[in-house]
């Protein structure tokens, strides 16, 4: 195909129409170095790629139509890819690869898939033959919010080309809406080449060219009472709709941010309505129950019920709001739901890594490069036939692959995971690759997956992304492939670190448990020393200086902000993985602080009963037993996931919750960083004749029941890493086996979230 010809027809050609035309002919000129030549006529003996609408008749050339009922490529959206080697009266011709759209933008979309199937490497261009490809999209909203802001991690370093060719990459895989952020969070950065005002414009007219559907997120951050900032953000709000050349909705969240009563808000929505209808009459409103109160909630669906106003749109659901079939059920049929999934957190999120390793959470935070194509794909299968489709929740390209499955899915939700990669992995990088790229992306996603300590394979990916480097080194430059390759030398670096550190805590508390022979001083120093090889002897230097070069090159590529000195990212969790590059794996800082504390304390006695403590905190001895009950690597007897007893035939999870203290450095213990209330703990095989003590660690209540039964603390600490004590009654122990349940507490639903109960540690302690 490299000599084909792209007509596009004669006369005035639709601008997105054009635009399709642009990006394939542009894409492939990229990509291999080959130029098509376009024309208006059709040309004689050549090949032709002809871009089509089905009703139009500008090409000279009857169109291929299909016969039936049954033809996806004449919906929105829709399209046919058909390679045709014959006319009605089947007298061969040269070939023709026809891209028939149902209306211009399926066009594009079908220009998308092409560019997903062809055959290439520089200088050459083919496409089997006996494509024959018919399709539309399953869902009609299918987006991704791009937000130029200080908050996200790398848009805000971002000039309009950027964001063009970002956008365009979206629409290969189906993408039909883009939600930007024009007023929330208006903090400077150094990165931000543009003023927010112009990049709003920038991105609206981006969208026009395109014939996507524009969409803005505008939450209320104050209280809607202050009539002041009200007028304020509503005239800001009208600046926006008349700068901008095209409008879809209105995104409004109910909370995170805001923490306005509906009572306030719905008025406030029809205000912006009023502003929003003579400048974009066919752009709805759309609105969150985001943090609302189940009263709230009811508010919200009575009021839609009894006013039905012509501006709303529907509601879209975010983290923290209402179960999606509630909202679907509540809803008036005439409005759309939404989905706004987070797509872009791996921690403190909508959907945390319920299985990951603490070392990764302290590391690797909560937006590192994080492809979770099988995840995401069981994920949408749950929710996305509740609504109408989605527009995610994302802050940068560093969760890149996850809006590719998600865009492909609500395109196609029987698509595979690996053929979707596959097309990812031909299209961004190389066909010649796409095996093995796909094999590696799947291995990243493995990677994040159980105990890391035990966690071979992680080297293994490692090994094939390297060799994938070699294979090609003309990929150096894409960013893409560096985020992959990013990810994978910071795993296997933080993985051989969690090695050598995990040994040295093991070294260190022998020495302790050595302190009555040694001398607490002499234990301490030689401890103290035994810990500092995590400096002096670092493992995986290699490494290290390998995740330097890619964070230095992902910064020019794409400016990805992996440090907040270096690189100028807004926040240390806003994807900062530079920045904890050499974070302890182990508890050294916390010992540092529990060794001067023993230090000052008054007698040798005390100063040894301190260190036996330290050195059998997670090894309390025979017959007694520890959990750290976030740790998948620290946590034998919990239970995860089991019946839930209240909805019959129904599991229920339990996952981990990794905190964020003192900007990601706090010197607490580790153990204590990650908290979960678990299914159930269960003992088996105790010593009917022992007497035990059930000690916990965490903050605020534990309403421990043992068997079933509710018992009381005999110490009760309430802050974190104080113990709470409960004595197990014999007639428990004398079966052999127990199992610790806890109640929620219902006293706290007027507290935020960082602020409730939660469980670090249990210890079952067999008593001498």
């Amino acid at each position: 195909m490299k000599n084909a010809v792209v007509v596009t027809g004669s006369g005035e050609i639709n601008p997105v129409k054009q635009t399709a035309a642009d990006v394939l002919i542009s894409e492939i000129a990229r990509r291999t170095g080959v130029h098509l030549e376009t024309s208006a006529k059709w040309p004689e003996s050549r090949i032709v790629i002809a871009l089509a609408v089905e009703r139009e008749a500008s090409l000279q050339r009857e169109l291929p139509l299909r016969q039936g009922k049954q033809r996806p490529e004449s919906r929105k959206d829709g399209y046919r890819l058909f390679v045709q080697h014959e006319d009605r009266e089947g007298q061969q011709h040269s070939p023709i690869l026809w891209v028939i759209g149902g209306d211009a933008r399926g066009v594009l979309f079908g220009v998308g898939h092409l560019l997903r199937k062809l055959d290439w490497d520089r200088g050459t261009l083919g496409v089997s033959a006996s494509l024959d490809i018919a399709t539309a999209p399953a869902y009609p909203i299918r987006g991704h919010q791009l937000g130029y802001r200080a908050q996200a991690n790398s848009y805000d370093a971002w000039d309009p080309q950027q964001f063009e060719q970002y956008i365009r990459d979206l629409t290969l895989f189906g993408v039909n809406s883009i939600e930007g952020i024009p007023f929330q969070d208006d903090r400077q950065t150094p990165v931000m080449k543009f003023p927010r005002r112009q990049m709003n414009r920038e991105i609206g007219d981006i969208c026009y060219r395109y014939g996507l559907d524009y969409w803005a997120w505008i939450p209320a951050v104050f209280d809607l009472k202050d009539g002041v900032r009200r007028k304020q953000l509503l005239d800001q709000c009208e600046e926006f709709f008349r700068d901008t050349t095209t409008l879809s909705g209105i995104s409004f969240p109910g909370g995170d941010p805001g923490d306005n009563a509906p009572e306030m808000v719905f008025p406030f929505l029809a205000e912006m309505a009023e502003r929003l209808r003579p400048l974009h009459p066919q752009a709805k409103i759309w609105f969150s129950l985001q943090d609302f109160s189940a009263e709230h909630a009811n508010y919200s669906y009575d009021w839609i019920e009894r006013h039905q106003p012509e501006w709303l749109g529907g509601l879209f659901a975010g983290p923290s709001s209402p179960p999606h079939e509630e909202m679907r059920g509540r809803l008036p049929q005439q409005y759309g739901l939404r989905l706004y999934p987070d797509i872009t957190h791996n921690k403190l999120a909508q959907y945390e890594l319920g299985d990951w390793d603490q070392a990764y959470s302290l590391t690797e935070g909560r937006e590192a490069a994080n492809p979770r194509a099988v995840e995401f794909k069981n994920i949408f299968g749950q929710c996305a036939g509740y609504s109408n489709g989605f527009i995610s929740y994302s802050d940068g390209i560093h969760d890149d692959v996850n809006k590719t499955i998600w865009s492909a899915l609500s395109w196609d939700p029987t698509q595979n995971v690996a053929d979707i990669l596959d097309q990812y992995c031909r299209v961004y990088f190389e066909p010649r690759l796409a095996g093995q790229a796909v094999d590696g992306i799947l291995g990243l996603e493995k990677n994040w997956q159980g105990p890391l300590i035990t966690n071979g394979s992680v080297d293994a990916v490692l090994l094939q992304w390297q060799q994938l480097e070699a294979e090609a080194p003309t990929l150096e430059s894409n960013w893409r492939w560096q985020l992959c390759l990013l990810r994978a030398n910071y795993d296997a670096y933080v993985r051989r670190r969690l090695i050598h550190e995990t040994k040295l805590e093991m070294e260190c508390n022998s020495i302790m448990s050595n302190a009555p022979a040694l001398g607490s001083d002499v234990a301490i120093a030689q401890a103290s020393a035994v810990l500092n090889r995590a400096t002096t002897e670092q493992a995986g230097q290699e490494l290290r200086a390998r995740i330097i070069t890619l964070c230095e090159q992902l910064f020019h590529s794409i400016g990805l902000q992996t440090s907040v000195p270096k690189y100028y990212a807004i926040d240390a969790q806003r994807g900062a993985v530079l920045d904890f590059i050499d974070l302890p794996l182990n508890n050294r800082w916390w010992l540092e602080d529990q060794f001067a504390e023993t230090k000052a304390l008054a007698s040798e006695a005390a100063k040894l009963q301190r260190l036996h403590t330290l050195a059998t905190w997670e090894h309390p001895g025979p017959g007694s037993f520890y959990d750290c009950v976030g740790d998948l690597n620290k946590s034998p007897h919990v239970v995860r996931c089991g019946l839930d007893p209240g909805k019959p035939g129904e599991l229920k999870d339990s996952g981990p919750t990794y905190w964020w203290w003192d900007q990601g450095k706090s010197r607490a213990r580790l153990t204590w960083q990650v908290t979960m209330w678990p299914i159930a703990v269960v003992y088996e095989a105790l010593n009917p004749e022992a007497r035990y003590i059930v000690r916990l660690s965490g903050y605020g209540q534990a309403l421990l029941r043992i068997d079933g039964d509710l018992m009381q603390p005999t110490l009760n600490g309430k802050k974190m890493g104080e113990f709470k004590e409960f004595p197990v009654p014999e007639k428990y122990v004398r079966k052999r086996k127990i199992t610790l349940t806890w109640d929620v507490p219902q006293d706290e639903g007027n507290l935020n979230w960082r602020d409730t109960s939660r469980l670090a540690e249990v210890w079952l302690l067999k008593q001498n």
